[in-house]
């Protein structure tokens, strides 16, 4: 016979919330994290935020690792590239323009009415070729007596029609122009709207 015992009568409930240890235990863990994660926020914020001296030395630091380049405006090479159309016309030559910067990316390209479809490719090598060598591409040709492999290099054209763009006598753009009847007349367009950006 098994015999057992009376169960033990229930204390009442308390009034107040009581927390079992794994709660207070859980409840610290958070309450710690929490803490630890502002400090160490706190710190990284303060650590990755430079004083304004230390600022202004890096500035410095980088100003002397870096280099100011000089660029044609849109306007400005959209203006060339007008004068060299109008100074076409004038002699009833159906041209195209390009306006490269001094890294030979093309600023501007325009067809004129009637031109013929190799002159927009042809202005643009015409350009490029005289900003790479910062001489008008008429006195280029010249040089490929002694220097016959430079015509082997790409995105380059060795005819009359190229002008550079300088200032101060560096290269800062080209016009290029192709399509005329002659590359003296194509040289003389792009002479003419390099004149342009003088006025």
């Amino acid at each position: 016979m098994n015999v057992t015992s009376p169960a033990a009568p229930s204390s009442p409930a308390p009034t107040g919330r009581r927390f079992s240890l794994r709660a207070r235990v859980l409840t610290g863990a958070v309450a710690v994290a929490a803490l630890g994660a502002g400090t160490f926020g706190a710190v990284s914020a303060s650590a990755s935020a430079p004083s304004s001296a230390s600022a202004a030395v890096s500035a410095d630091t980088a100003n002397r690792n870096l280099q100011q380049t000089t660029h044609l405006t849109v306007a400005a090479a959209t203006k060339a590239a007008q004068a060299v159309l109008d100074a076409a016309q004038k002699e009833n030559q159906r041209v195209s323009v390009a306006v490269v910067d001094r890294d030979g990316t093309t600023i501007v390209s325009l067809r004129g009415d009637g031109a013929g479809p190799q002159s927009p490719e042809s202005a643009e090598k015409k350009a490029y070729t005289a900003v790479s060598w910062n001489a008008p591409t008429s006195e280029l040709v010249e040089r490929l007596d002694q220097a016959p492999t430079l015509k082997d290099i790409p995105g380059t054209l060795f005819l009359a029609g190229g002008a550079p763009v300088q200032v101060k006598g560096a290269p800062v753009a080209a016009v290029g122009v192709a399509g005329a009847l002659s590359g003296d007349l194509d040289e003389k367009f792009a002479r003419a709207g390099v004149a342009a950006l003088g006025r």
